[in-house]
C-alpha cells in the first residue's frame, strides 16, 4: 500500500533544521552584532524592531538572517535531500519563527522585518532546491549498490560487485530524470560466470507498475502522476507516452498480440491504447473504486481487473469489452491478480483481508482460500517451473511466503525486509525469488534453499513493482523515484557436445539430450538453419547447473553449481562422483581437478580417487584443464603438469579463457581484447624436468613459443587439428590457421560453439533458446592449410583435389598471405582474383587471356598501361583498343609515327564522340579542312574562326558568316560587330600575304616526315604561315648575300621549294603572284563549295 513515511522522521527533520537554523543565526549575530552591543539577548532573534535599516546594528541583524538562510539551504541538502520538499521545509521553518516572534513581541509591524524574512524564505528554498537537484543529477555513488554480503564468498547466485558507472544522457519526465548505464559483474562461487547488467535507470514520478514487451526492447511503466510511459532500454530513450488521467495509474500491461496497452487508474476507468498509432481504442468505467491491478490472459481475449471495491472482474475484448464474470469473496481491497502459467484457467488474488484466493474463470466463487499473513497481502505470483505447485505472497507484515497450492501449506517464510513487501516474483529461468519492499531494497533468494543471496538498494526510495518475462534475464523494478532494469545471469546456454555429436544441455534442473546424427541424410539444411532435433529427457540434476562439460572420451559429464560438482554417466545419467567445488576441469586423459576455494585445488584420478591436493601460493581465481593444469590469478596464469603438479611456466597475461588443441601442442589464451596462439614444447619441458634442474618461479623458459597474436575478442572457441575456430565480439564465425583469420559466416544473433564433426565437415553452434545450427567447414581445407603451414607442400598438393572448387579461392587467398603467389594463381578460380595475381606476378600473357575471357574494360585498360610501361607495344595497342582508351592510342601512335593508325583513330574517335582526340589526330595528319569542319560540327564556331585565320585564311569569310548567323540568335549587336576580312582586309594584318602562303603550303600537307626527324621540325611547328614565310625570306636574303641563287625553306608541315628570289628590297610582294578570286586554295567537300557544306553541317549539328 502507499503508506507515508514515518511521521517521527518528518518531525525529527523539522526540529533538527529549526535548531540548526537558530544555532547558525546565533553564531552570525555573535560575530556581527555582539561586537557592537554590550550584551546579547533574544531581542535580536525574535523582536521585529531589531530588524531595521536605520542603524548599523540593524543592518548587521539583517545580514545575520540572510546568511543563516543560505546556511539553511546547505542543511536541507543533507537533511531533506529532495528538491521538491525544500519549499515546504523552508516555509515551515519561517512559519515557526513567525509564531515565536508573535509570542515574544507581538505581531510584526515592521515592513523591513517582512521583507527580510520573505527574502530569507526565497533564498533558502531556491538555493536548497538547486543544491538538491545537483545532488540528484550527479552519478550515483557505487557504494550505494554494494551488498551486505559483498565481502565474503559463498555458494551464491548473486554476489554483486559494481565496477563501472557511466552517465549516458539526461531527459525529463515530470521532475528530473537521467539515464545511466551500470555494469555489475557477478561472482558465482568465485567464478565470473553470471552477469548482472543494469541496462536502464530512469528517474520519474512514483512508478506503480512495470511490464516488459515480449518482442520489442520496451519497458512499460505506469506512474502515480497519471502518465504511462514506454521506454526503449536499448536506445535508452522514451519511445511513447500516454497522458491517461490526472489521477494515479496503478497498473498497465502490454497486450502484444493486439499492439495494445491496457491501463487501470484511480478514476475507476480502464483505458486501452494502440501503442503503434497512439489511438485510444476503448475507455470504459470498470469499478466503483480505485483499480489496483489488471492482468492479461496469455492466450484468450480476457483481461482481469481488481479494485478497492473488493471485486474482480473479467473482460472479453472480442465481445466489445463486456464484463463476462464478476468474482466476489474478498472483504478488503484486492491488490493483485495473476494467472496460473501452468493452468491458465485458474488465477490467484491477493487482498488486504490477509488472504489469497484461488479462482476458476468459469466460477464466481473461489476454489479455496489461504489465510496467508498476519496483515494485508499486497502481491502474489506463481512458480513457472513444472516440478513445484508453488506460489509466493508478499505482505504488510514484512514477510514473503512460499505456498504449495495443492497441499495448501506454507513451504517457507522469507524474512528480512523491514517494511511492507510490495512486490514478489519467481524468476522464470533462474532458481531465484525476487522480493521488493517499501524499505527500498530488493532481496534475491535461492528458490531451492530459500537462502538470502543478495540485497540490492538503488537509493530510489520505496519499491512498488517488479516485472519480468519468460525467456529473458531482464528484471524491471519500479520505485518511488524511477525505474531500474537489470539483467541477471548470463545467456550462454549450459550445454556440451561430445565427439560423436551427442549434445547434453541443462534447462534449469532438467537435463535433456539430442543427437545431431539423428537428423536423416535426406535433410539438406543450409548453413545457419536450425536443425530439427528430437529432444530426449535425460533426467534431473540435484543442483542448479552453471557449467556442464564432457570428459575427453565422452563417457562422463561433470556438472558444477551451488558450490558443488557431480559427475554423471553421459548415457544413463547416473551419479558416479560428487563433492564441493567452485570449478571442475578435465585433463586430456580423463583425470580431473576441482577448485574448492582460491587457495585449494584437488586432483582426482580416472577412477574418481583423490590423488593430490594443491595449495597455490597465489589466489587462484580460475582453473583450466587440458594437456596441462592451468591456474590463473587476475594478472597471470601458471601451468602445471598433472602428474606431480610441477610448475611448467608462468605467463603474465590476464586470462579470460583457455583452449587446448587435441594434439596438446597448441593452446589459445583468450584475454579481454585479443588472443594468443602458443606452441607447447613438450619434449623441451620433459628433458628439462628429467635433468633434475630446479624450476624457478617463472618455470621452464622455453616451454611455450608464441606463434601469433590476434587482436580479436573470443566469445567461444574450439580447435580442429591446428585450426582454431571461434566467434568474436561482433558475432562473426572465424577460423585461424597460421595466423591468418578467415571469416566463415556473419551470425545474425549470439551463438556459442559446441563442437566439430569431421564426418559431416560441419561446426555446430547453439543459441540461448537451445536451437542448434550447423556451418560447413571442410576438414580437407583445414588439413591442406595445416600442411602448408608445416612446409609439407607435397602432401598438401595431394589433398588439394579433394577440396571442392568453390573453396579454391579461399585456398588461394591463404597461399597469397603466405607469399606463395604463383601457387595461388594456379589454385584460384575467380577470374578477377586470378587477374590480380597475374598482374602482381607480371605474367601479362595470362592476364591478357583472363581479360579476353571476362571482357572487362577496366582490366584491359590496366593491362594496357602495364604493357606500355614494359615495352610490349603490340599488346598495349590491343588492350587499348579493347578498353577504348583513345588517349592511350593517340600517345602510342604519335610516338610510333603511325599515320595510318592515327587516321583510323580519328575515325574511331568521331564515332565515339571524342572530338578532342579526333581533332588532334586530324591536325597531326595535316587535314586542316577536316579539323575546321569538326569544329563547326561541334558548334565550336569561334574556335573554328581562329583556326581558319591561322591556317586556312581562305575559309575565314565562310566561317564568319556561319558565326554571325549563330551569334545573331543570342546577341544581334555582337553579331554585326564581327568583321569579315573579305570586306575589310585592312583590319587584318598581312591578309593578302596569308592567302598567298596558304596555296603554296597546301601542296605539302600530305607529306609526313618520319617521327625520327621530329627535333628538326619541332621549333617550326609553333609558327603561323606568315611567320614561317618571313623566316624563309630572311634565310633567302642571307643566302643572296653569300651569292646563292636558290634556297630551300621549311614550311609548317614539311619542306617546300620556293621560287627564285631577286634579293631586292621590297621583293616580298613580287615573289608570289596572288589571285584573290582564285579557288585553287579552296578545298571542295563532296564536290560542293565549302560554305554550303559547312553551313549545312552547322545547321545539322545544331538541330541535332
Amino acid at each position: 500500500m502507499d503508506t507515508p513515511l514515518p511521521s517521527i522522521s518528518l518531525h525529527a527533520q523539522i526540529v533538527c533544521l529549526q535548531c540548526l537554523y537558530y544555532l547558525t543565526l546565533g553564531v552570525f549575530l555573535s560575530f556581527l552584532v555582539g561586537i557592537r552591543v554590550p550584551r546579547m539577548s533574544l531581542v535580536y532573534f525574535f523582536d521585529f524592531a531589531s530588524v531595521t535599516t536605520s542603524t548599523v546594528t540593524g543592518w548587521c541583524v539583517i545580514a545575520s538572517f540572510l546568511l543563516s538562510s543560505i546556511a539553511g539551504a546547505g542543511y536541507m541538502l543533507y537533511l531533506i535531500e529532495r528538491a521538491k520538499k525544500c519549499l515546504d521545509f523552508s516555509a515551515t521553518l519561517y512559519i515557526i519563527h513567525l509564531f515565536i516572534c508573535i509570542i515574544y513581541g507581538g505581531w510584526p509591524s515592521s515592513i523591513t522585518w517582512w521583507v527580510v524574512n520573505g527574502t530569507g524564505v526565497a533564498v533558502m528554498a531556491l538555493l536548497g532546491e538547486y543544491l538538491c537537484i545537483r545532488r540528484e543529477l550527479r552519478e550515483i555513488p557505487i557504494t550505494r549498490y554494494r551488498s551486505t554480503s559483498l565481502y565474503y564468498f559463498r555458494p551464491s547466485y548473486l554476489t554483486n560487485k559494481p565496477y563501472n558507472l557511466i552517465p549516458k544522457c539526461i531527459s525529463n519526465t515530470n521532475i528530473f530524470s537521467y539515464i545511466y548505464t551500470l555494469h555489475i559483474k557477478v561472482l558465482i562461487h568465485d567464478q565470473f560466470i553470471a552477469y548482472q547488467n543494469t541496462k536502464l535507470a530512469q528517474r520519474s514520478e512514483r512508478v506503480k507498475s512495470v511490464d516488459l514487451h515480449p518482442t520489442e526492447p520496451w519497458i512499460l511503466a505506469s506512474l502515480y502522476s497519471g502518465t504511462v510511459c514506454i521506454w526503449n532500454y536499448q536506445s535508452q530513450t522514451m519511445a511513447k507516452s500516454f497522458e491517461v488521467t490526472e489521477l494515479p495509474v496503478r497498473s498497465a500491461k502490454f497486450v502484444a498480440r493486439k499492439q495494445w496497452v491496457v491501463a487501470g487508474a484511480d478514476d475507476m476507468f480502464i483505458r486501452v491504447y494502440n501503442y503503434n498509432t497512439m489511438d485510444k481504442v476503448k475507455v470504459f468505467e470498470a469499478h466503483t473504486d480505485y483499480i489496483r491491478c489488471v492482468a492479461v490472459h496469455p492466450t484468450l481475449p480476457y483481461v482481469l481487473s481488481s479494485s478497492d471495491d473488493m471485486l474482480i472482474k473479467l473482460w472479453d475484448w472480442d465481445k466489445g469489452w463486456v464484463c463476462t464474470q464478476i468474482f466476489e469473496g474478498h472483504s478488503h481491497y484486492v491488490m493483485q491478480v495473476t494467472f496460473n502459467p501452468k493452468d491458465t484457467n485458474t488465477f490467484a488474488s491477493a487482498s488486504l483481508d490477509r488472504t489469497i484466493k484461488i479462482w476458476n474463470l468459469g466460477s464466481p466463487d473461489p476454489n479455496f482460500t489461504l489465510d496467508a499473513h498476519q496483515k494485508g497481502v499486497n502481491c502474489v505470483d506463481y512458480f513457472t517451473g513444472g516440478d513445484k505447485p508453488y506460489l509466493i505472497t508478499g505482505s504488510d507484515d514484512h514477510t514473503a511466503k512460499v505456498w504449495d497450492y495443492q497441499t495448501k501449506s506454507c513451504v517457507q517464510t522469507l524474512e528480512g525486509h523491514t517494511h511492507n513487501v510490495s512486490a514478489v516474483c519467481f524468476h522464470p529461468d533462474l532458481p531465484i525469488i525476487i522480493t521488493g519492499s517499501e524499505d527500498g531494497t530488493v532481496r534475491i533468494w535461492h528458490a531451492t534453499t530459500y537462502r538470502l543471496e543478495n540485497t540490492l538498494n538503488y537509493g530510489l526510495e520505496r519499491v512498488w513493482a517488479i516485472g519480468y518475462m519468460k525467456g529473458s534475464r531482464r528484471i524491471v523494478i519500479g520505485y518511488d523515484e524511477g525505474t531500474i532494469m537489470v539483467k541477471i545471469g548470463r545467456e550462454v546456454p549450459v550445454a556440451s557436445m561430445d565427439n560423436s555429436g551427442k549434445i547434453i544441455w541443462a534447462k534449469q534442473n532438467e537435463i535433456q539430450t539430442v543427437n545431431i546424427k539423428s537428423v536423416g541424410a535426406d535433410f539438406e539444411g543450409t548453413d545457419g538453419e536450425r536443425l530439427p532435433l528430437a529432444v530426449k529427457e535425460l533426467g534431473t540434476c540435484d543442483l542448479y547447473p552453471q557449467s556442464l562439460k564432457h570428459n575427453p572420451n565422452g563417457r562422463f559429464v561433470v556438472v558444477c553449481g551451488d558450490g558443488e560438482y557431480i559427475i554423471y554417466t553421459a548415457l544413463a545419467w547416473r551419479n558416479r562422483s560428487f563433492g564441493s567445488a567452485l570449478e571442475c576441469v578435465w585433463s586430456a586423459d580423463g583425470e580431473y581437478a576441482v577448485r574448492e576455494s582460491t587457495s585449494k585445488i584437488k586432483i582426482f584420478s580416472k577412477s574418481f580417487q583423490e590423488k593430490r591436493s594443491v595449495r597455490p601460493t597465489f589466489s587462484a581465481e580460475r582453473i583450466f584443464g587440458g594437456t596441462l593444469l592451468a591456474m590463473c590469478s587476475n594478472d597471470f596464469i601458471c601451468f602445471y603438469d598433472w602428474a606431480e603438479c610441477r610448475l611448467i611456466r608462468r605467463i603474465d597475461v590476464t586470462v579470460k579463457n583457455l583452449y587446448w588443441a587435441d594434439s596438446g601442442d597448441l593452446v589459445a589464451i583468450a584475454s579481454e581484447t585479443s588472443f594468443y596462439i602458443l606452441k607447447y614444447n613438450r619434449d623441451v619441458v620433459q628433458s628439462y624436468l628429467d635433468s633434475g634442474r630446479p624450476v624457478d618461479e617463472e618455470g621452464v623458459e622455453d616451454a611455450f613459443e608464441l606463434f601469433h597474436e590476434i587482436n580479436e575478442r573470443v566469445r567461444t572457441g574450439i580447435w580442429v587439428g591446428d585450426c582454431f575456430i571461434y566467434n568474436n565480439s561482433s558475432w562473426r564465425l572465424n577460423y585461424c590457421v597460421g595466423g591468418e583469420v578467415t571469416t566463415m559466416f556473419h551470425l545474425d544473433r549470439p551463438m556459442y560453439l559446441l563442437g566439430y564433426l569431421a564426418s559431416q565437415s560441419r561446426v555446430y553452434l547453439i543459441d540461448k533458446e537451445f536451437n542448434v545450427m550447423g556451418y560447413t567447414l571442410l576438414l580437407s581445407l583445414i588439413e591442406y592449410k595445416t600442411l602448408v603451414m608445416r612446409g609439407d607442400l607435397e602432401r598438401a598438393n595431394e589433398i588439394l583435389p579433394s577440396i571442392p572448387k568453390e573453396h579454391h579461392n579461399s585456398v588461394a587467398h591463404f597461399l597469397e598471405s603466405r607469399g606463395m603467389v604463383e601457387d595461388a594463381l594456379e589454385v584460384a578460380t575467380d577470374p578477377d582474383y586470378r587477374f590480380e595475381l597475374a598482374i602482381q606476378l607480371g605474367k601479362l600473357e595470362i592476364a591478357q587471356e583472363i581479360a579476353a575471357e571476362v571482357q572487362s574494360e577496366s582490366k584491359w585498360k590496366q593491362l594496357g598501361k602495364l604493357a606500355l610501361s614494359t615495352g610490349k607495344l603490340a599488346m598495349a595497342e590491343e588492350c587499348m583498343k579493347h578498353a577504348m582508351d583513345l588517349s592511350g592510342l593517340l600517345l602510342l601512335y604519335s610516338s610510333l609515327g603511325d599515320a595510318e593508325g592515327i587516321s583510323r583513330l580519328a575515325s574511331l574517335s568521331k564515332e565515339q564522340g571524342k572530338n578532342n582526340v579526333a581533332f588532334l589526330c586530324l591536325f597531326m595528319l595535316g587535314k586542316l579542312e577536316d579539323c575546321l569542319q569538326l569544329l563547326v560540327e561541334s558548334n565550336r564556331i569561334p574556335e573554328a574562326a581562329l583556326m581558319a585565320r591561322s591556317y586556312l585564311p581562305s575559309k575565314v569569310s565562310e566561317i564568319v558568316k556561319i558565326w554571325r548567323k549563330d551569334l545573331n540568335k543570342v546577341n544581334p549587336k555582337a553579331a554585326e560587330s564581327l568583321a569579315d576580312p573579305g570586306e575589310y582586309p585592312n583590319l587584318f594584318e598581312d591578309w593578302e600575304l596569308s592567302l598567298s602562303v596558304e596555296s603554296k603550303v597546301a601542296e605539302t600537307r600530305g607529306v609526313y616526315p618520319p617521327a625520327s626527324g621530329y627535333l628538326n621540325h619541332a621549333d617550326r611547328s609553333q609558327m603561323t604561315l606568315v611567320e614561317a614565310f618571313r623566316n624563309m625570306q630572311v634565310e633567302d636574303e642571307d643566302q643572296l648575300e653569300n651569292g646563292d641563287l636558290y634556297h630551300e625553306a621549311a614550311e609548317p608541315n614539311g619542306c617546300n621549294q620556293i621560287s627564285e628570289q631577286n634579293g631586292e628590297e621590297g621583293s616580298q610582294e613580287e615573289a608570289v603572284v596572288v589571285d584573290a578570286d582564285s579557288n585553287d586554295g579552296a578545298v571542295l567537300v563532296n564536290g560542293n563549295e565549302p560554305e554550303e557544306e559547312w553551313g549545312t553541317n552547322n545547321e545539322g549539328s545544331r538541330s541535332a
